[in-house]
């Protein structure tokens, strides 16, 4: 069998026999994910059944030799806090949430300090002098106690780092450059204690110090091998950072002195077909990634040597929905992340709904009522939950901020859910803790196993539960650690880590991974994505108290060794593929922009000669039509509807909805479909509008049928603080409006109705000949509209907002709280009356007059409008243009015209052919 990947070669030297018997050997590899595919290669370069070697990480066997544990990011800071509190005296000691901004940059930099070895008390007082350096200018009477604690915190760091050490070792734990600096210190007596063992290193390219030193050392002592994938183009080239370690290795390394460096090889220089894809945006990169996958599934019978490499891990979701269904088989090596977890949203939303209520009472315990519903209408709460009654009593009762004891109050059923839900986080840490772990344990009593759905939530569930358990064992240590805002800082760095694993083979079907799961493996077809400078590579990013110079001259690694560490990675899975598609985002700007990376260019650049390179653009395909309007055409059903609102009765706004835009006719009548309940948190126009008309109704409900005098008018002013604070209760019920923009609109409401009845008043006082009667108010009327062009008689009914008598004339007064000038009820023309939206004003008010027409005995009448933000014009009659002459009274001829326009708007309502088509 023809050897094609780098593991397949090492799995012959090991089957060979060419090193010790497989008992003895130790396979140490860079990560844990290549295990697997050694294991495989092992199994097709034997027949017979073998023992296979004992195959580890690289972090495993140092572990195994400095005999230490390792712990996790946030386990060490919780440690460092108490080595902090232990040596900083109380009145020095900061809270928690500030110590671990500084010490996680400070803890990165011990990490390298004893990676490579580095003698910490050197590099440490090296900052303390630097700092020095930079205040010498400032004179010691002229320091200030800032500036003096500052160069304090400097001088204090080789204690931090002694006493952390110290104290960790005495646990038995350690993070990794201690791991490793221990390791080193134990190597003799490891060497001596392995026996017979022999190891052998496969596939490595950066070491740090430390793992040099080990290295080398077992190679001196002939307990070790060590295979490099180095390709001659990359390790010959002085320049090529994808070579840059390798090159060191081989030029410094004393071993290599009297032994050949294993191995060399010469792939990359074979033909290849290199395809640069261009697209606008993440998204993109997924569709062109998913159809570049359905090419190569149907010519090839499998996928298991294709792979598809993420340079960003938040395009995985949408690389998965952009794969064909022809993808029987594929193996997903990174997490489902757990930001994007349903319980960790869950849990997120519970932290906001109760931080949020401790931090505005503590006592009194307020709850917001967006934080309240976002809770309870969570899909994993809401179907358990019984607090349907509850969510509509917080959006019909307008309820902005709902006590502690007015929640309960609402929801007199409570289940044991709803108790862990809004259960006071007022007790510390601990108990709140204890609290999610119960929650999340009764919502996964909820789940079925039944349910493939289900099983896959709870999959969900059980990680968040056990990133709560870890924090609870965490606290139980650390107690003194102990406010909310602290835990919720904790919990979403910790959450990083609950990512929830995809089921898979790893050996079957297409491989989709991170660039680093891509280390020692080899395959024919791989598509990289996220192409972009910042992406891949990751570009500069300097969290480190240790300054570049500083770093340079100490041998620590800088941004350029992590650039070469990235190229090598790119460059190793070019090296055997015979089909590579490099996708970037052309979007140069934006959030997820950035320049073409520059690999692309030093391909393009350094081109080989085997190499076929082609670069593409792709974009979205533009529709012809930005947008197609709606067309609903009128079934059997919706003209029955029709017929039945014809009986029930059309009311005017219902004939301008229609003339506004058909499909918000049909939505709102033939579907009778309307607005979800919401929480009115502000005041809303119609709502105001509504308590204005309410307001006037009543004050002025005590005089229907009588004329008004001046004094009727000013006792309605006397009535309006009180009779506008009813209304807004009565309207706006629980909402609050005591406060804010709320408050704002309640003024607004009072000025509005005292300027009305101000206005009422001047007009009452200029003369007694304009005596009003008031006839109706908020009246509804009817009356059958028969014509022989209609295919049935049709009802129009509506509300009025006032009729009066005045001067001997009807007048019928439509109130707006919006701005209404004197053109919009002038009408110059019958012609296209119910085609145009501007007419919609006309329309209304003249239905009115077509609905009391029966009830007028002889009189005239006028209708019109009364703009509450237009109120000097007063009242804004409809009028009727010919040349100069305007007519307001609605004569006979008037009528008869406005009925014919009526009759036209209806039938295309009413007609089946012709369909409600969207106006945009």
């Amino acid at each position: 069998m023809a050897e094609t990947t780098f593991l397949d070669k090492i799995a012959s030297i090991i089957v060979d026999g060419s090193t010790n018997t497989l008992s003895n050997l130790v396979v140490v590899l860079p990560n844990k994910r290549a295990k697997v595919f050694l294991i495989e290669a092992l199994r097709n370069k034997t027949e017979n059944t073998i023992f296979a070697p004992k195959i580890i990480s690289i972090e495993d066997f140092i572990q195994d030799i400095a005999g230490i544990r390792s712990i996790d990011s946030i386990e060490l800071v919780f440690e460092f806090y108490e080595v902090y509190l232990s040596i900083t005296s109380k009145e020095k000691q900061q809270p928690f949430e500030l110590f671990a901004n500084w010490a996680k940059t400070l803890l990165q930099d011990f990490n390298e300090i004893d990676r490579y070895l580095l003698e910490p008390n050197h590099v440490l007082s090296y900052l303390k002098d630097i700092e020095d350096i930079k205040h010498w200018s400032v004179d010691a009477e002229k320091r200030t106690p800032m500036i003096d604690n500052y160069l304090q915190f400097w001088s204090l760091l080789p204690k931090y780092y002694e006493e952390l050490y110290s104290h960790l070792l005495n646990k038995g734990i350690g993070y990794q450059g201690l791991i490793y600096r221990e390791s080193v210190k134990n190597l003799n007596h490891f060497t001596n204690a392995i026996g017979r063992k022999e190891f052998l290193f496969a596939g490595f390219n950066a070491l740090n110090a430390s793992e040099e030193k080990i290295v080398q050392h077992l190679l001196a002592t002939e307990k070790a091998r060590i295979f490099w994938d180095a390709d001659e183009t990359f390790l010959n080239d002085p320049f090529h950072d994808a070579g840059l370690f390798l090159r060191r290795f081989k030029e410094n390394w004393k071993h290599y002195k009297s032994h050949p460096f294993e191995w060399i090889v010469d792939d990359f220089k074979q033909h290849k077909n290199i395809q640069i894809i261009g697209t606008p945006k993440t998204i993109g990169q997924a569709k062109i990634a998913g159809k570049i996958v359905e090419e190569h599934a149907g010519k090839e019978t499998t996928l298991n040597k294709t792979a598809v490499v993420l340079g960003e891990e938040n395009l995985l979701v949408p690389l998965l929905y952009s794969l064909p269904s022809s993808v029987a088989a594929m193996n997903i090596t990174m997490g489902y992340s757990g930001k994007n977890n349903p319980a960790q949203i869950l849990i997120a939303k519970l932290f906001k709904l109760h931080s949020n209520a401790l931090s505005r009472n503590p006592n009194s315990y307020v709850f917001y009522y967006k934080d309240v519903l976002d809770v309870l209408t969570h899909p994993l709460i809401e179907p358990y939950s019984k607090t349907s009654d509850l969510v509509n009593t917080i959006n019909q009762n307008n309820y902005t901020f709902i006590t502690y004891n007015k929640l309960f109050e609402l929801n007199q059923s409570q289940s044991d859910l709803f108790l862990l839900l809004f259960r006071k986080w007022d007790k510390g840490s601990m108990p709140v803790l204890e609290t999610i772990s119960g929650l999340l344990l009764q919502i996964k009593s909820n789940l079925s196993n039944d349910d493939e759905g289900e099983k896959i939530t709870k999959a969900f569930v059980y990680s968040i539960f056990k990133v709560i358990n870890k924090l609870i064992n965490y606290y139980s240590k650390h107690r003194h650690i102990d406010t909310i805002e602290t835990l919720f800082a904790v919990y979403k760095q910790i959450i990083d880590l609950a990512e929830v694993s995809f089921e898979g083979e790893p050996l079957n079907g297409l491989q989709v991974m991170g660039v680093l799961e891509s280390r020692v493996l080899d395959f024919e077809t791989v598509i990289v994505t996220s192409m972009n400078e910042g992406k891949f590579p990751a570009g500069k990013s300097q969290n480190s108290f240790i300054p570049y110079d500083v770093k340079r001259e100490l041998g620590l690694p800088t941004f350029k060794e992590k650039d070469a560490i990235y190229t090598y990675h790119f460059y190793h899975l070019l090296q055997r593929a015979k089909n590579i598609y490099l996708l970037y985002n052309t979007e140069s700007e934006g959030l997820d922009g950035g320049e073409k990376s520059r690999f692309i260019t030093q391909l393009e650049v350094e081109k080989q000669k085997n190499h076929n390179i082609t670069h593409e653009i792709y974009n979205a395909a533009l529709p012809d039509v930005a947008y197609r309007p709606i067309v609903i055409p009128k079934s059997e059903s919706v003209m029955q509807r029709l017929k039945e609102i014809a009986e029930k009765g059309f009311s005017p706004s219902a004939l301008t909805s229609y003339i506004r835009n058909p499909i918000q006719f049909y939505t709102q009548k033939i579907l009778r479909i309307s607005e979800v309940e919401e929480v009115e948190e502000n005041i809303a126009l119609n709502t105001l509008g509504t308590i204005i008309h309410e307001t006037l109704r009543v004050l002025y409900e005590p005089y229907i049928g009588k004329f008004l005098s001046a004094e009727d008018i000013k006792n309605c002013i006397k009535k309006i603080d009180e009779e506008v604070l009813k209304q807004f209760k009565i309207v706006y019920k629980e909402g609050e409006i005591k406060k804010g923009r709320n408050l704002l609109a309640f003024e607004v409401a009072k000025r509005n109705v005292l300027n009305f009845l101000k206005l009422e008043l001047q007009e009452i006082e200029k003369s007694d000949d304009n005596a009003v009667k008031i006839v109706a108010l908020e009246h509804t009327y009817e009356r059958l509209l028969e014509h022989p062009d209609l295919p049935y008689p049709v009802l129009i009914k509506g509300n009025v907002d006032r009729i009066e008598q005045r001067n001997g004339k009807i007048r019928i007064i439509d109130y707006k709280t919006g701005k209404v000038d004197g053109k919009e009820v002038t009408l110059k023309q019958w012609d296209k009356l119910t085609e145009e939206i501007k007419n919609d004003k006309i329309i209304q008010v003249l239905a009115y007059a077509f609905m009391y027409e029966p009830h007028l005995e002889g009189q005239e009448i006028e209708v019109g409008i009364i703009s509450f933000k237009n109120l000097k014009s007063g009242f804004l009659p409809f009028q009727f243009k010919i040349d100069k002459t305007e007519i307001s009274v609605v004569n006979e001829e008037i009528s008869g015209n406005y009925i014919e326009q009526l009759v036209l708007l209806l039938n295309e309502i009413l007609d089946k052919d012709i369909p409600f088509r969207e106006k945009l």
